[in-house]
This record gives structure tokens, C-alpha cells and sequence, in this order.
């Protein structure tokens, strides 16, 4: 499974991407022109059900919001850090602090059973299992009889 975004037909745009989206302490980062962190999704679908994976290392299973609204799942996550330095006098010296957000919706087909949708973060990746409801799996064949 791969969660890593590629454009390998329009290498221009990437050479580009890769000097402005750098993180020049080290590492690249995957920011949009607002400075909003994006992560990685995938949908891979089977017989039973449309599973997700979003990659979002380094949070915590508290740190998202998963909504259903009108048959349109969203996915969201906000975190604000603060860190502050000061000398033994107590005096101010350097005070960082970071913001980061992103929000992705989508919208389910109706052969999805809402009731049961499920979701679970293990290992930076956040799975949501989208089952099918039983009249939309695959049915197997079957012989019919004339009369």
C-alpha cells in the first residue's frame, strides 16, 4: 500500500514543488499554498467494503473528527503547539508556536451502510472500513430453473 503522491507525467511542476514545499531544517513537507497540511488518502474497494486509509504520522486517535452528515463523510484534525524559552531571570527570549489543520469530505454511495462504518489509528495511519450494504455485494451465481 502506498500512501506517497507522484506526478511522474508533469516532472516540471514537481521540480518546483520540491524547492518551495521543503522543509529546509530537513525533510520535505506536504503543504498547500495556504500552509495546510494535506495527508494522503487512499480508497481501495472490495466485495464487502470501501476501506480508507489516511496518513497522518505522528498524531493521536483523539486528534481527528470523523463526521457522516447528509451521506458525506468527513475527516478533520486541528493541533496547536506552543513552546517558550526563557532564561534563569524568567525573561522572554524565544516563544514558537504552530498551527495545523486539514479537512477532506466525501461522498459515500448509497450502497454503503452507514450504521456500520468504523475507524481505528494504528501506526500514523487512520483506516475507516465503509461497509456495503447487503443488497449492493456481489451476489454469486446462481442457476435458474425453466418451467
Amino acid at each position: 500500500m502506498s500512501l506517497i503522491k507522484t506526478n511522474e507525467a508533469n516532472w516540471l511542476p514537481s521540480v518546483f514543488d520540491d524547492m518551495f514545499k521543503t522543509d529546509w531544517l530537513g525533510g520535505t513537507t506536504n503543504v498547500n499554498s495556504i500552509g495546510t497540511s494535506i495527508p494522503a488518502v487512499n480508497i481501495r474497494e472490495n466485495e464487502d467494503e470501501f476501506a480508507v486509509s489516511v496518513a497522518a504520522p505522528g498524531k493521536k486517535k483523539e486528534d481527528f473528527n470523523i463526521e457522516l452528515e447528509n451521506d458525506v463523510l468527513t475527516i478533520s484534525s486541528e493541533e496547536k503547539k506552543e513552546k517558550e524559552s526563557s532564561d534563569k531571570e524568567g525573561r522572554f527570549t524565544r516563544k514558537e508556536f504552530s498551527y495545523t489543520n486539514f479537512k477532506r469530505a466525501f461522498s459515500l454511495p448509497e450502497s454503503v451502510d452507514s450504521n456500520q462504518i468504523s475507524a481505528s489509528y494504528e501506526d500514523g495511519v487512520l483506516q475507516i472500513s465503509l461497509p456495503k450494504r447487503e443488497e449492493a455485494k456481489v451476489q454469486p451465481k446462481r442457476l435458474i430453473e425453466i418451467s
